[in-house]
């Protein structure tokens, strides 16, 4: 549908911090079904295509446990190519006797979960978007139960979850933030989204380009929550991947207008949002 590649502006990767990295990467490995890129002695790219990584993961040095009440990482949301894939994840997850949440967002149909160190995961499909709502520029979500059985009739018969299928990408992030009028600012006037939803005064949903949402974020740690220690575990970083030197550019150029930092390091360019999440904008 075009959400997840140029001209659109979309998450390609998130980078976490992981307090075992043996342990982490076997979940990714053997429950989610990711493959190794790359590795090192601390950091793991993971792959669904061999190509390209869309999630990494690194063990700090002196890494402690994820830390309650603060800013960072609430889920990253891992996108599915067809209905079927999830169908075929919910079997594995109660094979593997792995707990999970589950929603119908109206928009798309989701699985959560955490992973050993409690980083949140979703797990999704769209809905074609021909069968989305709007209304005023906001896109209709909401919170049902979803409907296990008409997902489950769509695996035939034999059919079994073979690891994260080819085409799967990093479907958006949702991020706890400490207030959300500068949080608004940042993403909106610095970064180019537009928000598509608000949930009364607790959260916001932001997207380019029509989608549901690429960016999620919300207040509900508490307002004014701290900025996690750097060594905890959590979130490190996630990736916006935008159409071109030009728009990327223009980013900086109004995020430096708002007041942000932007740093570039080793031809990255490095800003953090109002809460401390930092963001690389890439091309």
């Amino acid at each position: 549908m075009g959400f997840h590649t140029k001209p659109t502006t979309f998450v390609g990767h998130v980078k976490i911090k992981v307090e075992n990295l043996a342990r982490s990467l076997k979940f990714y490995q053997d429950v989610l079904g990711f493959d190794i890129l790359e590795q090192t002695n601390s950091t793991v790219k993971l792959t669904s295509d061999g190509r390209t990584s869309i999630l990494s993961l690194e063990q700090p040095d002196n890494v402690i446990p994820k830390q309650g009440r603060t800013t960072g990482l609430y889920h990253f949301a891992i996108l599915l190519p067809e209905r079927p894939d999830l169908a075929k994840i919910v079997i594995h997850l109660v094979n593997k006797g792995i707990k999970f949440g589950s929603s119908d967002h109206l928009v798309s149909e989701a699985l959560y979960l955490n992973d050993p160190d409690g980083n949140g995961i979703e797990i999704y499909i769209d809905r074609d978007s021909s069968e989305w709502s709007w209304k005023d520029r906001e896109v209709a979500m909401t919170v049902d139960p979803l409907n296990f059985e008409n997902l489950l009739t769509t695996v035939k018969s034999g059919e079994t979850w073979q690891g994260m299928p080819e085409g799967t990408v990093m479907g958006h992030i949702h991020l706890h933030v400490s207030e959300l009028r500068k949080t608004e600012e940042f993403y909106v006037k610095g970064l180019g989204f537009d928000v598509v939803n608000r949930y009364g005064g607790q959260a916001l949903f932001l997207s380019a380009g029509k989608y549901h949402h690429h960016i999620g974020v919300n207040t509900w740690n508490g307002a004014g929550a701290p900025t996690p220690a750097v060594n905890s575990v959590g979130l490190e970083s996630f990736t916006l991947i935008l159409p071109n030197e030009e728009a990327r550019n223009k980013c900086v150029s109004n995020l430096k207008a708002i007041g942000a930092n932007v740093m570039e390091v080793n031809n990255a360019f490095i800003t953090h949002d109002p809460s401390g999440n930092q963001v690389e904008l890439a091309v």
